[in-house]
């Protein structure tokens, strides 16, 4: 077995194209909610900072996404590309959710990712806000999982 992590392509140094591909990567994997699958596309130390917690490492991350998704029910979330340089892109996103009492939300964000050379993100930085909106205010209608291809995104929302 190699001690060499295998390569998650787009690799850095990111071209407009290659941080967009990454930006949607990422938001497929999210929406699919199996945070094994998604702690994949980290390093097995990676250091985040999500709201006031700091997972560290893969199995901190399936940790934390496990307690995420189990809150945030019906999760729904679109990324895009705000700047990208080198081996840095920075993203902003909103997805929209409902507590166990039926409550909505839309949570806004940005987030700052660094990877290593094999395009595994070594360091993500999420800065998150809720927003209480009614469930006739969503604006994510699509079945669970992809966004699809057609679905307007967060410029195109007005959001």
């Amino acid at each position: 077995m190699s001690d060499t992590p295998e390569a998650r392509p787009p690799l850095p140094p990111f071209t407009r194209e290659t941080a967009m591909q990454k930006v949607r990567m990422a938001e497929d994997a999210w929406n699919t909610r199996d945070p094994r699958r998604v702690s994949l596309a980290y390093t097995v130390d990676s250091q985040w900072r999500n709201r006031a917690e700091f997972p560290k490492g893969r199995q901190q991350i399936v940790e934390f996404l496990e307690r995420k998704w189990a809150r945030e029910l019906d999760y729904r979330l679109i990324k895009e590309l705000w700047a990208f340089e080198g081996n840095r892109i920075a993203v902003r996103f909103a997805y929209e959710w409902h507590d166990d009492a039926g409550n909505w939300f839309r949570s806004y964000g940005n987030e700052n990712w660094e990877f290593d050379a094999h395009g595994l993100m070594a360091r993500r930085f999420a800065s998150i806000n809720d927003l209480p909106i009614r469930e006739a205010d969503r604006k994510y209608h699509w079945p669970q999982g992809r966004r699809p291809d057609d679905h307007p995104g967060l410029s195109d929302l007005g959001l």
